[in-house]
């Protein structure tokens, strides 16, 4: 049942420089789909590390899916099927089970059937715990902020723009600068007593849309990251990829169109930044803690006032179109000629010359007539771009809206776990959380290593920050959830990080 990688990693240590309560053990189950026809570049996993001090036990699962329900490949009835047989087979609390999706993004179903899903991720806890092995663990801190950039443009009128393949960017000059980027590699370290590496947890706010060329399935880069930390440290050693508050970040390179789709590059750059920080960590015996709170998390009413300022817009820009004469046909060679000679570009400069010096104008009324021509074309064209993504966005505000209101309900239940192993503190939240958020949540820990866990134990989409509901971007657009969320959300996860 999945793939029996990991059954070794947990042999118990006989050359230990000493005792430790701390034990753990690690296992990972293939949970690819088989479907003919579907090309898989590299397998999609479900990783499993069990910790156990003597009195408490607490799982992660890292699972290379979208999201933990919700949405394309997994049930919403996944996560309770999964903690129900881990409570009932192996004897763990199934609130102390933590499952993170990486958010690797799909061409398509990249996911073995929903009963498989369950019986493979509960058979890699179970060989993780049959594997279980004398532990230390450390924690420490990697930075990276090469590879990826808050997509969420801010222009100069206030509104945001979103770099999206669906829809183009905004004009140069109508972006005032970028939003913030929570660079931090959080890191967990667990080692065995002879110093032997057998688990790498990493917490990164990313968001992994590129893929590979052919558009195959895969893991995306913290699949590619997680293949060279493995490597690196061989033995038997796994890393599990936790996702962070990257709601609002993409890759740098998304989208670039000179180069091939390929976000291996993109992991091996994470991976050895991981591997860099890693070396530093210094592990020692630790206990663990466990608490959560479930809150309900305000819907959004505001929907329909969204759409109306849409629609206004929207009718606005249609009145700005004009008529111009030119075709694209026309247009492109035109505009092509003006840009490359703006001072000649009907001819090469002696005819200008030639003009002037017999006292005609001629050259000079047509680069008047077509500059006009071109400004008119260029206006609609910016116009066109601008309406695309209001229609876009109408689109989703509207099916949105039709689940919310299928919902019957005025709020949806979120789980907010906090798991402490010695120094790390891991904090969740199902939301796709973006990166103020998240920097939030952090900074008001009273822990020093506290890392967000999102798109954590069930998915409710985007979880945005209330400044940015005014601004219209993506995130915004595409949010279930009401402004007044992030509160609920800070002061639940501020109580469950104090009772840790």
């Amino acid at each position: 049942m999945g793939d029996q990688q990991g059954r070794e990693n947990g042999t118990t240590a006989q050359d230990g420089t000493g005792a430790a309560s701390l034990r753990s053990g690690v296992a990972r189950s293939d949970i690819t789909t088989s479907d003919e026809g579907v090309v898989v570049h590299d397998p999609l996993y479900a990783k499993a590390l069990v910790l156990d001090d003597g009195k408490t036990t607490v799982v992660i699962v890292a699972m290379d899916v979208v999201a933990i329900g919700g949405i394309n490949d997994v049930s919403d009835d996944f996560l309770p099927k999964l903690r129900h047989r881990i409570q009932d087979e192996l004897g763990i609390p199934g609130g102390n089970v933590l499952v993170n999706a990486s958010h690797t993004h799909p061409p398509g179903r990249l996911l073995c059937d929903d009963a498989e899903q369950v019986d493979r991720t509960c058979d890699a806890v179970s060989r993780a715990m049959q594997n279980m092995t004398p532990v230390r663990v450390g924690t420490g801190v990697g930075y990276e902020d090469r590879i990826m950039i808050n997509r969420t443009l801010r222009l100069k009128n206030g509104e945001a723009w979103t770099i999206r393949q669906a829809h183009p960017c905004p004009l140069d000059e109508e972006v005032a600068g970028l939003g913030p980027i929570d660079p931090e590699i959080g890191i967990l370290r667990v080692d065995r007593l002879d110093g032997r590496p057998l688990a790498v947890v990493y917490n990164f706010a990313c968001h992994p849309l590129i893929g590979v060329p052919g558009g195959a399935v895969t893991a995306n880069f913290p699949g590619f990251a997680s293949n060279v930390i493995e490597q690196n440290l061989g033995g038997g050693a796994m890393a599990l990829f936790l996702q962070g508050a990257g709601g609002d970040v993409t890759e740098v390179l998304y989208k670039d169109v000179n180069r091939p789709r390929d976000s291996e590059p993109i992991g091996t750059v994470l991976g050895l930044s991981t591997l860099k920080a890693l070396r530093d960590i210094q592990t020692a015996d630790a206990t663990l803690s466990v608490a959560s709170e479930t809150v309900a998390l305000p819907r959004r009413t505001d929907i329909p006032k969204r759409l109306e300022a849409l629609q206004q817009k929207q009718a606005e820009l249609l009145a700005a179109l004009s008529a111009t004469s030119l075709s694209f046909k026309a247009f492109l060679p035109l505009y092509i000629k003006y840009a490359l000679s703006p001072d000649y570009p009907s001819d090469y400069s002696y005819r200008y010359l030639h003009a002037e010096q017999i006292g005609t104008d001629e050259l000079t009324e047509l680069d008047n007539w077509s500059r006009h021509n071109l400004a008119k074309y260029l206006s609609n064209i910016h116009a066109m771009e601008k309406l695309a993504r209001i229609q876009s966005d109408m689109g989703t505000l509207r099916s949105h809206q039709a689940f919310n209101d299928a919902s019957g309900e005025a709020t949806i239940p979120a789980e907010v776990q906090g798991i402490r192993i010695g120094d790390c503190v891991l904090i969740t939240c199902p939301a796709e959380v973006l990166t103020e958020v998240g920097l939030n949540v952090k900074k008001a820990s009273p822990h020093q290593h506290t890392f967000v866990a999102a798109c954590s134990n069930g998915y409710v989409h985007y979880g945005a920050p209330v400044g940015d509901y005014s601004m219209g971007g993506y995130e915004v657009t595409e949010c279930l959830l009401a402004a007044e969320w992030q509160q609920v959300y800070e002061e639940t996860a501020a109580r469950v990080l104090s009772r840790l």
